[in-house]
């Protein structure tokens, strides 16, 4: 068992577009814009400063055209969403506030409009959505319901006689609440409430509700307050937004789902009022899968930033020694960053198969299963992705020391901007469960064991109904798994198909157990959400060792993909230690459940610390490949003089780390 050798000169250029994949020239594109002087980020921007800042950059999006890329060509778009989400990603490295304040006005407020909304909509409000000549906000989110959109309190009841809704706030938990671009630049609002006509409610709808008019007076009946100052974020104008018997005509319905006769009759091509619910919410997955890939370029620049100052920050000479030793040249350096490095790299594939999925559904026939899919993959690879990024981004800004620490060195700004990732766009604890659901539900369909099950029935009205199966790496992956050897005491730790039937025995396994435990509970008079309350660990576990898999997967597809032989060999490399890392976090359950010994869980570390120094001499190359601005990342900690990367080898490497073993810790 033996890693095998990387070349000694990598092709860098091959390397990026690797990374890039499908939309690399949306990435060239939107790299134009970053490197432009008012793109640069700026730290000690006070709040009102930094809104006005992230407007004006807003702007020269939209005068760019580069805002209305996924939008259809009959409103002055190119019908190219994957190449908008991409550069949408890409802001990131700008700064976070403007790469949501942009996702507010066209992924959100615009997506409203174009999904939810017919051609009446579109002809009246998307060229100016676009133009930015109309800003406007996301109204979903209230102050009591945060991931239970479907108990919204807001309603808007249809008034027969003047032929208009009411949207009325009945209480402050009913509060529309961290509604972004509602607290300064936002003239109209996608809000959404409870439908009622006839004295019958008939779910959440969306409507247009103007709440200032062109000269930023407030309407009638809104009141809007400001979040203030916030953690991070501080570009983007939260506000609270409370309706008082507002009235708006029939057409502010978006009512592709859903429409109201003058009579107030109710009608809409989906019957069920929860399959509509879910139905419409699936038409906005873009936006979920915008907040994964913004989270995961946060992450890279955190580490483009931690990796070069690692690469020439010395710390602690060796007895004889005269200089110190570069910092990346530990191994416990190396364990703090290039696990996550690697880790990067397979959520930045699997996030371009899930945006190229995104892309090829357009313009073909509506397949309710494929959009399904679509769904519970952006909510797994969402939840996985934030929740690295703000691993990374900490373990980064440990790793840079007190230079971390400075804003100038932008990584204070990283950690504060991303944090709250996890929790927008969907909870990550209650999209983990989503994902959960659509395992089971799959396992109910294959093997009829789960008909009883009442805790199926309790999370059935939750989420959607499948998981991620289909995939472009399937079939590679298959005849990878089926060369595999048959037992684990002749396998090689470094057998991509042996790496990938552990990940795929670990999620079959976990999930029947799930359903054996979900089985016994639900049998009986047992309360059905008692037994589903009782299994939350296993349903986490579930859905983290199912993403895990699939994204494993993408990364097996994307090396097969590149042809050139160099950059092709660091990606092995790199997905090895992603796996082998990934099974180290995870030898404990390996263990419990048999598949382990503990031979082979230390040599599970072994390669993961030889593979750290294997990859050291590759590692600002493997960030640089990130291909991120250098204008995005001119940072004081990195224009310390006197400082040439390199490397500690032997005796020396040896001798480094034993004096930093038997020293006090310095900050770096």
């Amino acid at each position: 068992m033996s890693i095998r050798p990387l070349p000694a000169a990598i092709d860098s250029d091959a390397l990026l577009r690797s990374l890039d994949g499908r939309f690399h020239d949306a990435r060239e594109r939107t790299r134009g814009y970053l490197r432009r002087d008012d793109f640069r980020p700026v730290v000690g921007l006070d709040m009102e400063a930094h809104r006005e800042r992230v407007l004006q950059q807003a702007r020269v999006l939209a005068e760019s055209g580069h805002a209305g890329h996924g939008y259809p060509e009959r409103y002055g778009g190119k019908s190219d969403v994957g190449g908008s989400v991409t550069g949408f990603e890409m802001l990131a490295y700008a700064d976070l506030s403007l790469q949501v304040k942009a996702g507010v006005q066209w992924g959100l407020f615009g997506g409203a409009v174009l999904h939810l909304g017919t051609e009446r909509h579109h002809e009246r409000y998307l060229p100016a959505i676009l133009s930015l000549e109309l800003p406007g906000c996301f109204a979903m989110t209230e102050t009591g319901h945060g991931s239970d959109v479907q108990a919204i309190g807001t309603t808007a009841t249809y008034d027969e006689e003047s032929q208009c809704f009411v949207l009325t706030t009945p209480d402050e938990l009913s509060r529309k609440d961290y509604i972004g671009n509602a607290a300064r630049d936002g003239r109209m609002a996608a809000v959404f409430a409870q439908l009622v006509t006839k004295g019958t409610s008939h779910g959440v709808h969306a409507f247009l509700v103007p709440i200032r008019d062109e000269q930023g007076q407030l309407c009638d009946g809104v009141d809007i307050e400001d979040c203030g100052h916030k953690a991070g974020l501080n570009g983007v104008d939260n506000g609270r937004i409370t309706f008082t018997d507002v009235r708006v005509p029939v057409e502010a319905l978006l009512n592709r789902y859903g429409d109201v006769a003058p009579d107030g009759t109710y009608t809409s091509p989906i019957e069920n009022e929860n399959k509509r619910f879910f139905t419409m919410l699936g038409t906005l997955v873009q936006g979920r899968i915008s907040v994964s890939g913004g989270a995961g370029a946060a992450a890279r620049a955190a580490l483009a930033l931690a990796v070069r100052y690692g690469g020439r920050r010395r710390q602690f000479r060796p007895p004889g020694a005269e200089e110190e030793v570069i910092v990346l040249d530990y191994l416990a350096h190396q364990r703090r960053l290039l696990p996550a490095l690697a880790k990067s790299y397979a959520l930045l594939f699997a996030q371009g198969e899930m945006v190229a999925a995104l892309q090829d559904a357009i313009g073909r026939p509506a397949d309710d299963h494929a959009q399904r899919e679509l769904e519970t993959r952006a909510a797994g690879i969402k939840a996985v992705t934030t929740w690295h990024a703000t691993a990374t981004i900490q373990a980064c800004r440990e790793a840079c020391g007190g230079a971390g620490y400075l804003s100038e060195n932008l990584l204070p700004q990283l950690k504060a901007d991303s944090d709250v990732f996890t929790t927008f766009e969907g909870d990550n604890t209650v999209l983990m469960q989503l994902v959960a659901k659509g395992l089971l539900t799959r396992y109910r369909d294959h093997f009829g064991e789960l008909d009883t099950l009442g805790t199926v029935r309790f999370v059935a009205d939750q989420v959607v109904e499948a998981v991620i199966e289909r995939t472009a790496a399937r079939a590679l992956v298959q005849r990878l798994v089926a060369a595999a050897p048959g037992r684990d005491e002749d396998a090689d730790l470094y057998d991509r198909g042996y790496q990938l039937s552990l990940f795929e025995w670990r999620e079959k396994h976990v999930v029947d157990g799930l359903a054996r435990r979900l089985r016994r509970a639900g049998s009986g008079s047992a309360d059905p959400f008692e037994a589903f309350n009782a299994a939350q660990d296993h349903l986490l576990l579930a859905a983290r060792v199912h993403v895990d898999r699939v994204v494993l997967e993408a990364f097996v597809a994307a090396i097969d993909r590149c042809e050139e032989a160099s950059s092709k060999a660091l990606l092995e490399r790199v997905c090895d230690l992603f796996v082998l890392s990934n099974l180290e976090d995870d030898r404990a359950w390996f263990l419990e459940h048999g598949r382990f010994t503990g031979r082979q869980a230390k040599a599970i570390t072994k390669a993961v610390n030889e593979l750290c120094k294997r990859l050291r001499p590759h590692a600002e190359v493997l960030v640089d490949a990130f291909g991120i601005p250098d204008e995005c990342l001119q940072v004081p900690m990195l224009a310390t003089p006197g400082v040439t990367p390199g490397s500690a080898t032997g005796a020396s490497a040896a001798a480094a780390s034993a004096t930093a073993a038997s020293s006090s810790a310095a900050m770096p």
